[in-house]
């Protein structure tokens, strides 16, 4: 097992060196080649469809497996089973028609790679063609065929609601007030549709899978994931595997983003090694395939109408959202309901109507990307929220601060928020961007503008997802410390190592923590996904430190007959309050203490066991969406850009950003500040360049060539970071999650910022140059 160690010493709240993961390569990578599983490994390639819709009524392998070096052909036929995260609405492959462009209808297994690749033009698939569904408000009517028929046959938890004879996977409501009698009562309203596209994750690292399923049953999944426990529990179910005989092995991954969450791609080798016993055999996306043959970023169409009073005061709002989901919406149902509970953005509105509803379209899979739905819904509150403070004639720092919540407001599911500290955010971001200030561009043909937007998100979870850790204390005084999440390079394990540093009372540099990741020895974790490892998982691991510290105090407390409360630990050494007395953890805490006259010993291996789980997370009514609490906390915020927009060009230059959130207290600021700064640049990118370019159902640009991401050019050359603490009551130190929520308000700061700057609103990104002069031409900004 390989082991992740710290290397510097300091404590909760201190700025101290990520630890120093040994492992020889990162990711999957490390487990595919030859050296690894000899000369046994095989290699798997799968046959896509060509069509987003479509019948299969027949599939011909016979000549496939004529080619020598084919060992197997697998069919939906040999996997009628259904799976998924939220909603079990998937097979492996498809069977009875294909819902996508890119969707698995057979898979080969060869010697090599480019045997498999080769067998699949040797595989006939005859299809009849299908009216697709290509827009998501289209796919909601009744006028729109049917992709899933046997919707209502679909097995799901009690808070997704489908609508069973439609291609709406789940329909989330909210109900707060009269909207229609607040109306009247508002001196400015806007009503405006916003188009937000699919983007891709593009991990640096693609998915890779390797499975072996042993002649006794035994099956072994080695996966880039984030999800190993959970996709054990899946597979196990849909395949018919006990979960004590299905391993999963998860080595640290390159880039995850969401979209290595649940299960994509890595059911294919399970299935084909449960064909083919006792060879391992690989599945590694091309990068082609990884552009929309996995999860996406939905696609969403959201319609708001939100109005004020002549102070300014937040009187109502709707927001209709219609999400992309694609041709599966296992996951993306869910981003529909978080979206849904969050639908009104971190602002206090007394009136509120919601209708957040999941599409199934023939477009790619819809799933978890990082923000899961906030930086597609706050696109469009973030803007219309500028629009209304600019229609009412408010100053925007005034306005954002007079209406965005507070602690003790009633949220529109009824629940009440805990304290936040996001108008202290709104005022940093505010005073550092000098917002109000018209400054002046650096050329005459250049226009100048800033633009500051709000954020918010819950961790997007079920109520009972939980979380497990073990301390196991060594005889050199080293502790090790064992969880289940994993380390995408977000930093996750160092601030494990400084949850249980603090914790237990030794120094930093004493703790190891263990991977990878492996489902048979590993403790349970639900998924690394959420931003909720820091507050959840760290919980976990502050109390199995805790339950270590107090084996060890009450070992010590007996042997000195002293009482544990006036005894602690401190820098690896058991100190007695009341006598002075100190010693070395390292001294008893495997072999233990000798009693007094040689009549015995006292203690032994010392090993902590910790779990969490929120255990107050309600239901929400399903026509209301009322409920005591609908999440467990939010991490709230304010970003802010000054950008400067070449009218030759329409060409982005952003000159400064500046970023505020209330992380309640940050467990390593330095990895706060990184997150906030990494967070804003692939917002960047998403608000600059990205968009899946869809066209039939075909992705066009499934490349780097055609698809762009923000690189160092595009990065200010300065960006500020400031940190707001406000203690959260549940989390470690105080700790909750800010891995997602610094990408959640660029694209609607972005877009502020450029109507501040040209008058001219473009309210549906990428913001590209061309977007942007072809608006400054037709309103006459430029000639």
């Amino acid at each position: 097992m390989a082991i992740a160690q710290a290397s510097t010493s300091s404590v909760v709240g201190k700025s101290v060196k990520r630890i120093d993961v040994q492992e020889k390569v990162t990711g999957a990578a490390q487990y595919t080649d030859d050296i690894a599983f000899g000369n046994a490994l095989h290699h798997c390639r799968v046959k896509r469809s060509p069509h987003p819709h479509a019948l299969i009524k027949k599939i011909n392998y016979d000549k496939a497996l004529l080619i020598p070096g084919v060992k197997l052909v697998v069919t939906g036929e040999d996997f009628p089973e259904y799976v998924g995260l939220y909603l079990q609405d998937r097979n492996i492959f498809a069977r009875d028609r294909v819902r996508f462009v890119g969707e698995g209808v057979a898979a080969v297994v060869a010697s090599t790679e480019e045997i498999a690749e080769k067998a699949l033009d040797a595989i006939d698939v005859e299809y009849e063609l299908l009216q697709p569904v290509l827009d998501p408000e289209f796919g909601a009517s009744k006028e729109a065929p049917i992709i899933h028929p046997d919707l209502e046959k679909y097995e799901h938890p009690n808070f997704i609601f489908p609508v069973n004879g439609t291609n709406m996977a789940n329909h989330f409501k909210i109900r707060k007030g009269d909207t229609e009698a607040a109306w009247p009562q508002c001196a400015a309203i806007v009503e405006h549709t916003f188009r937000i596209p699919q983007v891709q994750h593009v991990p640096i690292e693609p998915h890779v899978a390797i499975a072996k399923a042993e002649e006794n049953g035994q099956v072994t999944l080695w996966a880039s994931t984030q999800s190993p426990f959970a996709q054990r529990a899946l597979l196990a179910k849909s395949l018919h595997i006990p979960e004590s005989d299905f391993r999963v092995i998860a080595p640290l991954i390159g880039g995850g983003f969401g979209c290595k969450a649940g299960v994509t791609m890595e059911a294919i080798p399970v299935a084909a090694a449960l064909k083919l016993k006792g060879v391992p055999i690989k599945l590694l996306l091309t990068r082609e395939e990884e552009f929309y043959t996995n999860f996406v970023r939905q696609g969403l169409v959201i319609k708001l109408k939100v109005g004020c009073d002549k102070d300014g005061n937040l009187l109502a709002m709707e927001n209709t959202m219609y999400w992309d989901g694609g041709a599966y919406t296992e996951y993306g149902v869910n981003v529909t309901r978080a979206g849904g509970y969050s639908s009104t953005g971190p602002y206090d509105i007394p009136n509120m109507r919601t209708d957040s509803i999941c599409v199934y379209t023939n477009h790619p899979v819809g799933g978890a990307y990082r923000g899961f739905g906030m930086a597609e819904l706050h696109t469009g509150v973030g803007q219309i929220m500028d629009m209304l403070a600019d229609k009412i004639g408010m100053d925007r720092t005034e306005f954002h601060l007079r209406n965005c919540v507070r602690g003790g407001d009633v949220l529109a599911t009824g629940m009440v928020i805990h304290e936040v500290g996001l108008p202290e955010c709104i005022d940093k971001v505010a005073r550092a961007l000098k917002l109000g200030e018209k400054e002046a561009p650096s050329a005459p043909n250049k226009l100048r503008g800033k633009g500051i937007a709000l954020a918010w998100k819950a961790p997007a979870m079920p109520p009972n997802a939980g979380s497990s850790a073990l301390v196991k204390m060594n005889a050199d005084g080293t502790v090790n410390v064992s969880v289940g999440g994993q380390e995408l390079g977000q930093g996750t394990f160092t601030a494990m190592a400084q949850i249980a540093a603090e914790s237990l009372g030794v120094p930093y540099e004493a703790v190891k923590v263990l991977g990878p990741i492996d489902t048979r020895y590993s403790p349970y974790e639900w998924q690394t996904v959420a931003s909720r490892l820091t507050w959840s998982m760290g919980n976990a691991v502050r109390n199995a430190a805790l339950d270590a510290k107090k084996k060890i105090l009450d070992i010590v407390a007996e042997a000195w007959n002293e009482k544990p409360e006036d005894l602690d630990i401190k820098d690896g050494y058991v100190i007695s309050y009341k006598t002075e007395e100190s010693i070395e953890i390292k001294d008893f805490v495997v072999y233990g203490l000798p009693k007094a006259d040689d009549q015995g010993w006292l203690g032994g291996p010392i090993v902590g066991a910790g779990s969490f789980m929120p255990t107050y997370v309600t239901g929400l009514d399903a026509e209301t969406g009322q409920g005591e609490r609908a999440v467990v906390h939010y991490t709230t915020g304010a970003q802010g850009l000054d950008i400067e927009i070449d009218k030759d060009t329409g060409r982005i230059t952003v000159l400064y950003a500046a970023s505020a959130f209330d992380v309640g207290k940050a467990i390593n600021p330095d990895m706060v500040r990184q997150q906030m700064e990494g967070g804003f640049v692939q917002g960047l990118s998403s608000a600059m360049f990205e968009e899946c370019q869809l066209v039939g159902g075909e992705m066009r640009n499934p490349s780097f060539v055609d698809y762009r991401i923000a690189t160092a050019i595009d990065v200010p050359e300065k960006i500020d970071t400031f940190i707001v603490e406000t203690a959260q009551d549940d989390g470690p130190f105080g700790a909750r999650g800010i891995g997602e929520h610094p990408l959640v308000p660029v694209i609607a700061a972005l877009a502020n910022a450029i109507y501040d700057a040209t008058g001219v609103r473009i309210t549906n990104p990428p913001f590209s140059a061309e977007k942007i002069y072809m608006a400054l031409l037709e309103a006459g900004v430029v000639n």
